[in-house]
């Protein structure tokens, strides 16, 4: 890259319009579509302007019918160039006086202006000329425009335009209509952004009678002031007598003698659009258009429609038009609010239903493995809960156990479908998380933050589902003690049996009148009854010790379940509402990060 490229690439204004397009950008279809395309309009202005002659500064000269603005550009000039006449309006297409014509032709084909008048010798001012030195510093081009208030559609269309063109814009009015609230509103405050390239000029003052003439510059500065041009000079003239026009010619000299007028209107356009864009923000609204052009457009309708507001401005209201406030940043969703929101969905998805479920599942299980091998199968009767929400399969929650979940998670629970309290539980939840997150963002990107918080409401129960259906909650998995348990429960009834058999062998003996033998006697307790007796006590006690602690392994395992299911549910929010919403969050960061250069 070249050392020029870089430099370019550097410089303030190249950095403010990249800020723009990437707000533009950045807000598109969450900001009102005419700030949009207004600032799709400056940056296409911009790039036009930037290629073209950067050694010419174009200086339009703008007024009302009878501000006597062809007389002054004449004076200006010093050559009768632009037709005055009693008869109004004198001015129907632009007509353009070039000092140094080389290289203006692409740049007067931009402006649409036709008329050219290319002029060899230099601006009549004193020392040298209009730069005071070699007029081959540089071009001027002096443009003489249609009135703003003509009666002619075309030509209120061409000053609309070119008042979004050219380099240095000239307010010519005159002491009869210089408080014309029309003028004021419609033409001056809308660029009052634009100071940097402005210059105000009271023409006629040959009209004044003696005296008049200082009120009137201090109530014409007043004004300025509330269009939001405070200490902006105010330039008196009179085109008919020549007084003043020396001190403009020098004022217009001094402007194009220092390059910048281009880069200095191109830097006001970007940062009026980025008010704009800010602006339409902090309304809250969608206005029909905002931005400065647009506005002068509002008062280059028809003819006579300012006429109305004819009068002092004053006291009209603040002029500058710039938002209170730029948009500020905004704090991406917080681990705090994203738990709550997980913990809102698991309730709505029915997690505390499965919970209860393999708790329930485990001590029916373990009851079946570890409990009195004569009345175990009485809990068999009962239904397996998980069974009947579909999780029962070891194999179906497992991951490990069923690599094809981590590809597909198509599994779904019989879990009930949630009714009307499950389902509003879960849009609140979103809803507050989404309003949380917006807290203190324009009413547009509100909406557009909800809405990434619901793009995914259609699927999300579904997901959801298949979350905890993906989820290993151990179904059908036992515990160490349920072996050891069941080999002792089986041995007490081994012994119990036996016992009962070696009684009932001695009974069935007596009864057939066989010698019966004497039973062994342990503390005067024949063996075969205290077998038959510990062994039924031994099942019994073995039996109560087994539940007890399978209640609290059952109790444990709920537990572990209960975190696995809220991770997996909260997995499913962070992807689709805490990352969409974090997502426009730092969207909207970035966009007023993007506003904040842009408007410098």
């Amino acid at each position: 890259m070249s050392r020029r490229r870089r430099d370019t690439a550097s410089t303030p204004l190249v950095t403010r319009l990249e800020a723009l397009n990437e707000a533009r950008q950045l807000g598109e279809g969450r900001v009102p579509e005419a700030a949009a395309a207004e600032a799709y309009a400056v940056l296409e202005r911009a790039s036009k302007r930037r290629s073209l002659s950067a050694e010419h500064t174009v200086v339009g000269f703008f007024g009302a019918t009878g501000s006597g603005k062809s007389s002054l550009f004449n004076a200006v000039a010093g050559r009768e160039l632009a037709r005055t006449a009693a008869t109004r309006p004198t001015t129907s297409a632009p007509l353009a006086a070039v000092w140094g014509e080389e290289g203006s032709g692409p740049l007067l084909d931009w402006l649409q202006v036709r008329d050219r008048r290319p002029l060899e010798e230099p601006l009549p001012a004193p020392k040298g000329g209009l730069f005071r030195k070699a007029p081959e510093r540089g071009g001027l081009i002096l443009l003489d425009l249609p009135d703003f208030d003509s009666t002619a559609a075309e030509h209120r269309e061409t000053v609309r335009r070119m008042a979004g063109q050219v380099d240095v814009l000239v307010w010519v009015l005159d002491p009869q209509k210089y408080a014309d609230a029309a003028v004021h509103h419609d033409f001056i405050r809308p660029m009052a952004g634009h100071g940097a390239i402005t210059l105000v000029v009271l023409n006629q003052i040959d009209r004044l009678r003696p005296g008049q003439l200082d009120p009137v510059l201090v109530s014409l500065r007043g004004l300025l002031a509330r269009d939001g041009l405070p200490g902006i000079d105010v330039l008196p003239v009179s085109a008919a007598t020549g007084e003043g026009v020396e001190k403009l010619r020098e004022a217009i000299g001094a402007v194009a003698a220092e390059r910048t007028a281009a880069t200095e209107r191109l830097l006001a356009d970007v940062a009026a659009a980025a008010d704009t864009l800010a602006g339409a923000l902090a309304a809250d609204a969608v206005p029909a258009a905002t931005g400065p052009i647009a506005v002068l457009g509002a008062g280059w309708g028809e003819a006579g429609q300012g006429k109305a507001g004819q009068g002092d401005a004053a006291g009209q209201g603040d002029a500058a038009g710039r938002p209170a406030s730029a948009p500020h940043r905004l704090e991406p969703p917080g681990p705090d609010a994203a738990r709550r929101l997980a913990e809102n969905l698991a309730q709505a998805a029915g997690v505390d239903i499965v919970v209860r479920a393999v708790r329930d599942s485990y001590r029916r299980d373990a009851h079946a493995r570890t409990g009195w091998p004569v009345v175990r199968w009485l809990g068999k009767l009962r239904p397996d809960p998980l069974r009947r929400l579909n999780l029962h399969s070891r194999d179906f929650g497992s991951r490990e156990a069923n690599p094809a979940l981590n590809r597909t998670a198509l599994n779904h629970t019989a879990l009930p479908g949630a009714g009307a309290a499950q389902r509003a539980q879960a849009d609140s939840a979103v809803r507050a998380f989404a309003d949380a997150a917006a807290q203190g963002a324009p009413g547009v990107w509100r909406a557009s933050i909800r809405r990434a918080a619901r793009g995914s409401a259609d699927t999300l129960p579904d997901a959801l589902d298949q979350a905890i259906a993906g989820t290993d909650i151990g179904a059908g998995r036992g515990s160490w003690w349920w072996p050891l348990a069941g080999i002792l429960q089986w041995c007490a009834l081994a012994v119990a049996l036996a016992g009962a058999a070696w009684l009932g062998g001695l009974a069935v003996m007596g009864f057939l009148q066989f010698p019966v033998p004497a039973a062994p006697v342990v503390e005067g307790i024949p063996v075969p009854t205290l077998m038959l007796v510990a062994g039924v006590l031994l099942g019994i006690v073995l039996g109560l010790a087994s539940g007890v602690v399978a209640r609290a392994a059952a109790a444990r395992r709920a537990r572990t379940v209960s975190r696995r299911l809220h991770a997996a549910v909260a997995g499913v929010a962070a992807a689709r509402i805490v990352a969409p919403v974090a997502d426009e969050v730092n969207r909207y960061n970035r966009f007023a990060e993007a506003l904040a250069v842009a408007r410098g």
